[in-house]
């Protein structure tokens, strides 16, 4: 039988997949774990691929390579989809691609499948990796191909004894490091919020707490003063800001293949982490390479979003961001409250807010009277002599 490599999440249309591939090829199922996954759930995921006949279950831990490829790129880009989405699931569908391809080069398989439909976005993101990466893989996607209904795949699988409660829940929940996503009936249409049950954290404290952001050349790496890998820093501090059932949000946006979509999510620390690293350039960027970096910046989370993570110009922008971040450096306060938080200020050595220069509105010490009355008549200059001209 031709080995085959089949991305498995362990719900419904991976493991129809797994169960009615297993009858022509051998199958080898691997999961990635870029955040959200505990010990228990892999265990749980590892068992039923097994009841599904695979051959061999692989979990790849991938939280520090998804950090290290692409969210430190987020956060250094102070990347928000319109204006609101931290790109939590489309981000980590490109490293669990490339995760997954790698693993299929690695032991010879002939095929890999994956279990997206034909209406989404992941069977883009997934099968543009896969053929850039191995095009001599060919690719088998059997709920895309077969058009089939969760009802049909559930019939199969009892007919193939795998009688297990597949019933779809209320709201389909992805957590990852970066976020969460929600969906559910609400998000199907335009007018209705998604209830607060919905999302997986709770609120459990009131009042207010404070804690301290720090930053390394834009990297995220000390919470509250105890210094750990970037990655872990995340995971506390969302710990600590969804006990305030903070992040939670709707995003409105653009299919890969042109419909309009809503999701639900929740991402406490990624929008935490995003704004008051933003904060910080503020005081430590020049106007200019803050203009520069916005635009590039949103290009960036774009193309990640379309699948393009492969394009070389994905390399030149991280190279811009990258060097953007030299003097990125410093504290940022955040008090977090029910269901927000603010940013109370920095801390920085290279603060441009710097009193030795000026008081802003107040007084200068760098210029005289006249020096600012020549620098206004030449800076207006063109504008006065284009009313003359025109009027």
């Amino acid at each position: 039988m031709k080995k085959l490599v089949i991305a498995y999440s362990g719900g419904l249309d991976t493991s129809y997949c797994a169960v009615s591939l297993s009858k022509e090829y051998d199958v080898h199922a691997v999961s990635v774990n870029t955040g959200g996954f505990t010990e228990d759930e892999i265990k749980h995921i590892e068992s039923n691929a097994y009841k599904m006949g695979v051959s061999t279950y692989k979990n790849i831990d991938a939280v520090a390579t998804f950090y290290q490829k692409v969210v430190k790129y987020l956060i250094f880009g102070n990347v928000l989809k319109n204006s609101t989405y931290p790109l939590s699931v489309s981000a980590e569908r490109i490293i669990q691609a490339i995760e997954i391809i790698e693993y299929a080069k690695s032991i010879d398989a002939e095929y890999i499948a994956h279990g997206s439909t034909g209406a989404g976005n992941d069977q883009v993101r997934f099968d543009m990796i896969f053929q850039t990466l191995a095009p001599n893989i060919k690719i088998i996607t059997p709920i895309r191909d077969q058009k089939l209904t969760r009802q049909e795949e559930i019939d199969y699988l009892k007919s193939e004894g795998i009688d297990m409660p597949w019933e779809k829940s209320k709201y389909s929940v992805n957590k990852g490091l970066w976020g969460t996503s929600v969906g559910g009936v609400e998000t199907l249409e335009s007018e209705k919020p998604l209830p607060g049950e919905a999302y997986p954290s709770q609120l459990e404290k009131e009042g207010e707490e404070k804690v301290t952001i720090s930053f390394s050349n834009g990297e995220f790496v000390a919470l509250n003063g105890e210094e750990n890998a970037p990655e872990v820093n995340i995971e506390k501090l969302n710990d600590i800001a969804s006990a305030y059932a903070i992040g939670r949000d709707i995003h409105v946006g653009d299919t890969i293949v042109g419909t309009k979509g809503r999701v639900g999510f929740e991402a406490a620390a990624a929008l935490i982490t995003v704004k008051a690293h933003h904060l910080l350039e503020k005081h430590t960027l020049t106007k200019w390479q803050l203009q520069h970096k916005e635009y590039l910046s949103s290009f960036y989370g774009m193309h990640l979003h379309e699948g393009q993570y492969l394009d070389p110009v994905m390399r030149n922008i991280e190279a811009f961001l990258q060097s953007s971040q030299n003097m990125v450096s410093g504290d940022v306060v955040v008090s977090l409250k029910p269901y927000h938080f603010s940013l109370d200020g920095i801390v920085s050595d290279h603060d441009l807010m710097s009193s030795k220069f000026s008081t802003y509105g107040e007084e200068n010490k760098a210029w005289t009277a006249d020096d600012a009355k020549g620098f206004i008549k030449i800076l207006g200059n063109q504008n006065k002599i284009y009313q003359q001209v025109n009027s």
